[in-house]
């Protein structure tokens, strides 16, 4: 069988055995401080490799039982796949028996043992006596149909009992995705003398190798693996289900806490609002009112934050699923959609509810139903739908941009849209950004009855420039979708593009009918006055056209290519140019000339012969040496070319 990593949890009540069993199974003390060897209890997490065989890589966690290290049992079972609950034989069910029991529940722990341990303390005959209690205290969730073992760390009784109940286990449990991007919450940072700066975590997801660089969240500073262990042994990568020990370049151990977390989502990054689903089972001690000080607890972070309901004032009932509120928190945390977490009450203290990550990146919303039914959306949705809906407000984003938008991974977004890109329902719209085949169908419609109302108000004008349409469209959609929009309008033939102009195809510049006749004439006179003539507004002023179309005119004029204008700005009708153009080759064969050559052959005064000849030079066609002028041959035959209908 392939191999395969899980964490497993050690859970209970203080001085329930749990350590004493964790060595038993593996051979290892977790004790590691002092403390904990003075008073017998744990008060750091614990780890240990659980060698099963059979192609499974195990951890084991010892968390500590003690109702004032609850931080630390929390920041511990956040990475487990798998808990045994311990329960010592000689004294049952105890208080932080049903609260870490609660809070692996709340954890969305799914697979679970119930070890019964101590057992050489009681006679046989009080077993069924324990049972009958551990199922009445867990009549619902994991822990209600849990297998029980009875053990004893001492005597190993039962021991290998407990080893097969868990492998008949492993194979439910949900493997974590070893191929998504990399992300492990830190639970210890130290350093280590000739080393620098190590951390230590489970991996939640994906993969880590050694050289590689990450993200240390939430100082969003790029950090280097330099060296990876798991369970003392070196290795060139770890991935998710492992515990990890990664010595990290570029920082040092008193910069990194508890709760910080390496990955290489880029689309991870911090938030102080977070919309929640939050679970209640048990009716709370105390009310919890709207806008309370709470303590969160997610992955290996604590922080505190003040809770928000939409729908009610306060909350008092017991065993409430799918409560949709918010958390607002004094500090920048980094999680997903789909994370679970665990909410207390800071004082007097408490275990209020947990559940799941709903948004990443809440907002402020107004009390009331329409925001309950905006996050009732937000819960319900397929992928799919909330892809479509982060591209209904994005417009135009990268995966990374989606994925962060609706708090899935990366890999999971980028599947999805892939089937959605299939069915032609989302585009690429370059080579990063992706759209709704719909917002492009909008934009479009957009630029269609822009150009429409453009030529119907300037009928004169040719079109609208490519920028100006652009920046026509930049309150609704940005740049990216609406370069591919008009890129996809030419190609499809619903649009042309003439110059840097955009058009409707059906559109042809032409004069108002009511001014026509008097228009073209001014065209007939320019085409006939030559070089010489008083200017375009006199002749306006002779055809007796009305002011307000003199800019129009000349507009349209230019945009249609029927004149050339000279350095002085003097319009030369187009035809005009052209014929002294090819007067001018003639008559000197290609060959250099002066001035004078060409006033001769061309019969012009000295002034327009001098402004021909350099609006020839500007378009490339002659080059100047001393008084001469050379012929670029080429530069002429295209010139020429282009304009060989006129």
């Amino acid at each position: 069988m392939a191999d395969t990593y899980f964490t497993i949890g050690m859970a209970g009540h203080i001085d329930h055995g749990k350590t004493s069993l964790t060595k038993a199974l593996t051979n290892i003390d977790t004790d590691r401080l002092k403390e904990e060897k003075e008073r017998n209890i744990s008060i750091e997490l614990g780890y240990a490799p659980f060698n099963l065989g059979e192609g499974y890589h195990v951890s084991i966690i010892d968390v500590p039982g003690h109702e004032r290290f609850i931080r630390q049992m929390i920041a511990g079972v956040a990475g487990i796949d798998f808990v045994i609950l311990v329960i010592a034989a000689d004294e049952g069910v105890m208080p932080q028996t049903k609260e870490h029991a609660e809070i692996l529940s709340y954890l969305g722990i799914e697979n679970a043992v119930i070890a019964v341990t101590k057992t050489s303390k009681v006679d046989s005959d009080m077993y069924t006596l324990v049972e009958e209690d551990i199922r009445s205290e867990f009549t619902h969730g994991t822990f209600s149909t849990a297998p029980i073992f009875f053990v004893d760390s001492l005597t190993e009784e039962g021991l290998e009992e407990l080893k097969k109940g868990i492998i008949e286990q492993l194979p439910q449990v949900k493997q974590r995705n070893s191929t998504s991007k990399f992300r492990m919450p830190i639970d210890q940072a130290f350093t280590l003398k000739g080393k620098g700066a190590i951390v230590r975590g489970t991996i939640f997801e994906g993969s880590v190798h050694e050289g590689e660089e990450v993200i240390l969240l939430p100082r969003n500073e790029r950090v280097r693996v330099r060296q990876l262990q798991v369970h003392k042994q070196t290795v060139k990568h770890a991935v998710a289900g492992q515990r990890a020990a990664i010595n990290v370049g570029g920082v040092s151990s008193k910069e990194i806490a508890r709760g910080d977390q390496l990955t290489t989502n880029v689309s991870l990054s911090s938030s102080k609002t977070i919309d929640i689903v939050l679970d209640v089972f048990r009716k709370l001690d105390y009310d919890l009112k709207q806008r309370s000080r709470i303590k969160l607890h997610t992955g290996t972070t604590e922080v505190m934050g003040t809770i928000v309901f939409f729908d009610r004032n306060e909350l008092h009932e017991g065993k409430i699923d799918n409560i949709l509120c918010q958390i607002r928190l004094d500090e920048d945390v980094s999680v997903l959609r789909g994370d679970r977490y665990i909410i207390r009450r800071p004082s007097p203290v408490e275990t209020i509810g947990g559940g799941w990550v709903l948004d990443p990146y809440g907002e402020k919303y107004k009390f009331g139903p329409p925001t309950i039914k905006m996050l009732q959306q937000k819960m319900e949705g397929r992928i799919e739908d909330r892809i479509t809906r982060a591209l209904e407000e994005l417009k135009a984003a990268t995966i990374a941009d989606i994925s962060k938008e609706i708090g899935e991974s990366e890999k999971d977004t980028e599947k999805t849209v892939e089937e959605l890109k299939k069915q032609a329902f989302i585009v690429s719209v370059d080579s990063n950004h992706l759209s709704l085949q719909s917002e492009v169908d909008r934009a479009q419609k957009r630029i269609k009855d822009y150009l429409t109302d453009y030529h119907e108000s300037y009928p004169m004008r040719v079109g609208l420039g490519k920028a100006e349409v652009i920046q026509e469209l930049k309150p609704l959609f940005p740049g990216v979708l609406s370069e591919y929009t008009i890129s996809e309008s030419i190609k499809k033939e619903l649009i042309e593009k003439i110059g840097h102009f955009l058009k409707m195809l059906s559109h042809t510049p032409s004069y108002p009918k009511q001014w026509d006749k008097r228009l073209k004439n001014v065209v007939k006179q320019l085409k006939e006055v030559g070089f010489k003539h008083e200017g375009l507004e006199e002749m306006f002023k002779q055809q007796n056209i009305p002011q307000q179309y003199y800019g129009e005119l000349e507009r349209y004029l230019i945009e249609t290519d029927l004149v050339i204008i000279l350095e002085d700005g003097t319009f030369v009708h187009r035809e005009v140019f052209i014929g002294a153009l090819l007067k001018l080759k003639d008559g000197t064969n290609m060959d250099s000339f002066n001035v004078q050559d060409a006033k001769s052959i061309l019969g012009l005064s000295r002034k327009y012969c001098i402004l021909f000849l350099e609006k020839v030079d500007a378009l490339g066609m002659t080059v100047r040496v001393d008084d001469q002028r050379k012929w670029v041959k080429h530069k002429l035959e295209k010139y020429l070319s282009n304009n060989q209908n006129t």
